[in-house]
């Protein structure tokens, strides 16, 4: 049978293999870590399930040793690993019936189930219901004990679904004192296994669903509900909390703000491969029109009511800084805006916060906002964090040297 080509650059397929062959990534093709489990080798593109695969049962069998021994804490560990690999191994097939996908679900599911058996504190499935009698799939991970406290509801981003955030064997949450919920929103996840696509805004309604139901948990202070999305979630949690004005606090994160501009057209043609199935399209065309061109923050942002921190790399290809900017500039509350310097997409394990990822620093200014020790001012802060200065709390303030409209370098 004859493939029809769903995309005009699904016809750069040889070039996306060359670089997976070359680079061990498929995306975000600045950056010098592998996208590929450690040891491996992916030449093309239809290799990824099996060798994510492959490090996943791998995985699964250390952490059923560990955790028959008693180990739990390593069988956590592991357990981890192989939520992430299981998790990998099924998001590059696009066909939510296909019977792989389906079976590499089902054991990504299973992972979860046996990871929260060994986890050090409570962790809870949550389906919240949603359009139809379907459900928003979540991952709730809560305090020890589970006192009242500050409740962070995480926004994957287009390659994450709910497992991703935050580790299990190592919760940085935990430590500053917050719940956790992460979400399967609209196209992500068990979301697409039930055919809630990431159109309109479903998202904006999946969000405040979710914020309806931690309203109800007598552990949550209700007063301090955050949203914290990562790239595609970056824009997604910023059009949620102009949606929904219930959230304390938002940060937009590995910034992807106007997925109209660069995403679809310029970077990786994986990505509007991917975020078509995700909105179930199968017309470029119509899905141009009717996904691509609306996926904008402005016009939005002069609605958010709470705080708000931005993070972005100064070279970030998904969103040129000079949108990061104008962003910045739209919002009309307390805010700041963290500008990585020489950094990209995404911003794991960079020099400029000591080898830290983004969601460390962002965990601390969160903490730093409900603890009201660190308030942003309605006057706003741009930091430009240097590559090998010290951090977003140092004194790096920073004018943009563009007026809005103009191009960064």
């Amino acid at each position: 049978m004859i493939r029809k080509l769903r995309t005009q650059r699904d016809d750069q397929q040889w070039m996306l293999d060359l670089a997976l062959n070359m680079r061990g990534r498929v995306q975000n093709f600045e950056r010098d870590d592998i996208e590929v489990p450690p040891g491996t080798r992916a030449r093309n593109y239809r290799m990824l399930p099996k060798v994510w695969r492959k490090a996943a049962e791998r995985h699964e069998r250390l952490a059923k040793k560990a955790q028959a021994m008693g180990a739990n804490a390593t069988a956590t560990h592991h357990y981890d690993h192989a939520v992430e690999s299981y998790r990998m191994a099924q998001h590059p097939i696009f066909f939510d019936n296909h019977p792989v996908k389906k079976t590499l679900y089902r054991k990504l599911n299973e992972m979860v189930d046996r990871r929260i058996e060994t986890a050090s504190y409570p962790i809870e499935r949550v389906e919240v219901p949603f359009d139809d009698g379907k459900t928003i799939s979540c991952l709730y991970h809560m305090l020890p004990g589970k006192p009242k406290a500050p409740v962070v509801i995480y926004v994957p981003g287009m390659d994450q679904t709910k497992e991703v955030f935050p580790k299990v064997s190592h919760n940085i949450a935990l430590s500053r004192g917050f719940h956790v919920i992460a979400i399967d929103g609209p196209g992500q996840g068990n979301s697409n296994l039930q055919k809630i696509r990431a159109v309109g805004d479903n998202y904006e309604r999946a969000g405040a669903a979710v914020i309806s139901w931690l309203m109800k948990r007598p552990e949550v202070d209700k007063k301090k509900i955050a949203i914290y999305g990562i790239s595609m979630g970056s824009y997604w949690c910023l059009r949620l909390s102009s949606y929904d004005h219930r959230a304390a606090a938002v940060v937009s994160s590995v910034a992807c703000f106007n997925p109209n501009n660069t995403i679809f057209t310029q970077s990786s043609p994986r990505f509007k491969q991917m975020f078509m199935y995700m909105a179930g399209y199968e017309d470029e065309a119509k899905f141009d029109v009717e996904v691509a061109q609306p996926m904008t923050v402005r016009g939005y942002l002069d609605k958010v009511k709470c705080p708000t921190l931005l993070v972005t790399g100064e070279f970030d290809p998904l969103c040129p800084l000079e949108e990061a900017i104008e962003a910045y500039q739209d919002l009309k509350v307390p805010k700041e805006m963290w500008i990585m310097e020489n950094q990209y997409h995404p911003l794991w394990g960079i020099p400029n916060l000591g080898g830290m990822d983004c969601h460390d620093y962002v965990m601390d200014w969160l903490q730093g906002l409900f603890s009201g020790k660190r308030v942003p001012k309605k006057s706003g802060r741009i930091a430009y964090v240097g590559e090998h200065g010290d951090g977003p709390w140092s004194a790096c303030e920073w004018e943009p040297p563009v007026k809005p409209g103009q191009p960064y370098f």
